[in-house]
């Protein structure tokens, strides 16, 4: 009799280690924690302040019932550890922004529920087994921030009439690099456009591409990658704007900060969206069953100021196109 007690009670541990832990049911009175963070030194997810409005707007107040770890990151090295912390630290969920965070996140836990923002294909990336029916402990948004490169690549050209040869700069050890780089020379080809492809990985892999550059040599510089965009957007701009070259972006903030254009995402709308995400989580819904939701609201931003320092004058149909001028 006891032994056949001790195996039950022995089956039933077991069966609570192995099982995925969500988050239960609302629990009144309780103080959430969630460990929020993003690979990038040089600048904070547009995202988060959305996402914190929203937060407080379905009821969570900092200090009060909601704590937020938010950690910004100088690497994907860094962001493993951040993972295995929030992991060590029991979160009750993450917020994983873009890819590298997500891929850190991944990792770290297969029960503590993940919400990313702005990842790239993550199904390919195995975050979740469908945008439909994700499965496991992930759900979220996925980015178009990183996508369209064909898009992009014809905005830049109508934007610069005389762009002829893109430096292309892209980082071979980033696995979203390969497809991306596919369809941009398809884009390129059917566009008429020389590529000049560099990879680089580091700050210093950049600094020496663009101090090899003599005046001619390209018309415009593109970021491919990623991994180069998230850590590297705002020196890529101050590199490119010495030299007078247009150089296009992935985020509206580049766009305000000196970048000639973006074609991305509305981050307010998806902040808020997904802090109903945290919220159906927090009150006991499983990631798994949440739909990964895509952009819907795509804005294409101009700054004519940046076209004027380059001394480019814009086509006034491609001006008329754009969802937002900065002047």
């Amino acid at each position: 009799m006891y032994r056949n007690l001790w195996s039950l009670i022995t089956a039933l541990v077991l069966s609570l280690l192995v099982t995925p832990c969500w988050t239960t049911a609302w629990q009144p009175g309780k103080v959430w924690r969630i460990g929020l963070f993003h690979v990038g030194l040089d600048h904070v997810p547009p995202w988060l302040d959305p996402l914190r409005d929203g937060l407080k707007a379905l009821g969570y107040e900092e200090g009060k019932n909601l704590i937020l770890d938010w950690r910004n990151l100088p690497d994907e090295a860094a962001a493993d550890d951040t993972a295995k912390a929030f992991v060590w630290e029991h979160v009750d969920l993450m917020v994983a922004f873009e890819n590298q965070t997500a891929r850190a996140a991944h990792a770290a836990t297969a029960a503590i529920p993940i919400v990313f923002m702005g990842v790239s294909d993550p199904v390919a990336a195995g975050f979740v087994h469908s945008l439909a029916h994700p499965g496991g402990n992930m759900t979220g948004f996925e980015a178009f921030t990183f996508e369209a490169p064909d898009k992009k690549l014809e905005l830049f050209k109508a934007l610069v009439p005389h762009l002829h040869r893109v430096l292309v700069l892209q980082d071979p050890t980033d696995p979203l690099t390969p497809p991306l780089l596919a369809e941009l020379r398809t884009a390129g080809a059917a566009l008429k456009l020389q590529l000049a492809e560099q990879a680089v990985t580091e700050q210093a892999d950049i600094e020496r591409v663009f101090g090899a550059l003599h005046r001619g040599d390209v018309d415009g510089v593109y970021v491919l990658s990623p991994n180069l965009l998230v850590k590297f957007s705002a020196l890529v701009i101050q590199l490119a704007t010495e030299r007078s070259l247009p150089v296009p972006s992935h985020l509206k903030q580049w766009v305000e900060q000196g970048a000639l254009f973006s074609y991305a995402p509305d981050s307010r709308t998806d902040g808020q969206e997904a802090a109903m995400y945290v919220d159906k989580i927090l009150k006991g819904a499983k990631p798994g069953d949440l739909p990964v939701q895509r952009a819907m609201q795509i804005k294409f931003v101009v700054n004519l100021k940046t076209a004027k320092t380059l001394g480019l004058t814009i086509p006034p149909e491609v001006l008329f196109q754009a969802d937002e001028v900065i002047r």
